[in-house]
């Protein structure tokens, strides 16, 4: 069990970054990190073979090995480490000091869970508008990606038994659940996330698919199913 981390004397927090295969993208995110001491982040890897855990671990951050699935890589970190609040963080998302003071001040206003508003790193206006809208759907659901950051209190994490076992839409899952127990932090401090999934995929058809995935999830449809739709494999 990894001991508290103290933000100021009396909240601990931790952050956990689930990763598989981002040699890519690890050493800029590391530097991006640096402001935050290293006892308040840990990464857990999921079976890379690319490397990542080393570039991780050479530069002193801690990395732990867990099954392979972003869900029961965060519920390991959430499990091996002990706070009051867990942030679970996306390795091409931004986070600052900033954000950070922004969670503790929720906390203390007793909000159990939140999220941030986001913009995409491309910033043409296409990217902009998109940004928009995943923001104005966010508050106005309180549903939450895990591109926005999802933080939330350790003892109502823990009170649903974490997030589900499913290899899509699990941050979708659990903050439906947490938007039932209390109050969310919608968060307009925005925090920064990669736009390469809609500059690799194509906008209008990466937009389509998310939309129809989440109306097929919300429609019941086998999960399974629908991470073989999101990787291409109909």
């Amino acid at each position: 069990m990894i001991a508290h981390q103290d933000i100021d004397g009396e909240i601990s927090a931790v952050v956990i970054v689930p990763v598989y295969n981002e040699a890519k993208v690890i050493p800029k995110a590391l530097t991006a990190l640096s402001w935050l001491p290293k006892n308040q982040l840990i990464f857990v890897d999921g079976g890379s073979t690319d490397g990542s855990p080393l570039l991780i671990t050479e530069r002193g951050y801690p990395c732990v090995q867990s099954e392979a699935g972003r869900a029961l890589q965060m519920n390991y970190g959430a499990k091996i480490t002990s706070s009051d609040i867990l942030v679970f963080l996306h390795i091409d998302t931004s986070f600052t000091s900033s954000n950070f003071l922004n969670i503790k001040k929720a906390y203390k206003q007793g909000y159990l869970s939140g999220r941030f508003d986001i913009r995409l790193s491309n910033d043409t206006l296409t990217y902009r508008i998109i940004s928009f809208f995943i923001n104005m759907r966010s508050r106005l659901t309180k549903i939450s990606t895990g591109d926005q950051i999802i933080f939330v209190r350790r003892d109502t994490f823990d009170s649903i038994g974490g997030y589900k076992d499913i290899p899509l839409m699990e941050d979708v899952e659990l903050s439906s659940q947490l938007r039932r127990l209390g109050p969310v932090a919608l968060l307009n401090d925005t925090v920064e996330t990669s736009s390469r999934r809609w500059e690799e995929n194509g906008v209008f058809r990466t937009v389509i698919l998310m939309w129809k995935l989440r109306l097929l999830f919300w429609l019941g449809t086998d999960v399974n199913k629908l991470a073989k739709m999101y990787r291409g494999k109909h």
